[in-house]
């Protein structure tokens, strides 16, 4: 890589929000596939299926945008620039409220039949 080395501790911290993500990718991977194999039919039509196939589909934009963000930020240490900005976090924790929400409604709707 292009740059002086960085203060190691910089590039294990930067490490460490690597595997956080990562973590973070695999949980919405498992998810996705406990919800395929475990979760019974839905009273919308093929809601479960939906479900799983949004949970696998973040995991891998997660584990994506993981190696991307650390690499931006290691080159950014090593360049003496300032961090990359990410607003990814926002975006997804967005994305997982919205999900709830719509769960939430598919439940009271099953609760109300």
């Amino acid at each position: 890589m292009a740059g002086d080395k960085p203060d190691y501790r910089f590039s294990l911290a930067n490490e460490r929000t690597f595997l956080a993500w990562i973590r973070t990718g695999l949980a919405l991977i498992a998810g996705g596939l406990a919800c395929a194999q475990f979760l019974p039919p839905l009273p919308v039509a093929h809601l479960r299926e939906i479900i799983a196939v949004a949970l696998l589909l973040l995991g891998g934009v997660v584990a994506v945008r993981a190696v991307d963000h650390w690499a931006r930020t290691e080159r950014a240490m090593r360049l003496g620039t300032d961090l990359p900005r990410s607003r990814f976090p926002a975006i997804l924790a967005l994305i997982v409220a919205a999900g709830a929400v719509l769960l939430t409604v598919a439940v009271l709707i099953k609760a109300g039949q």
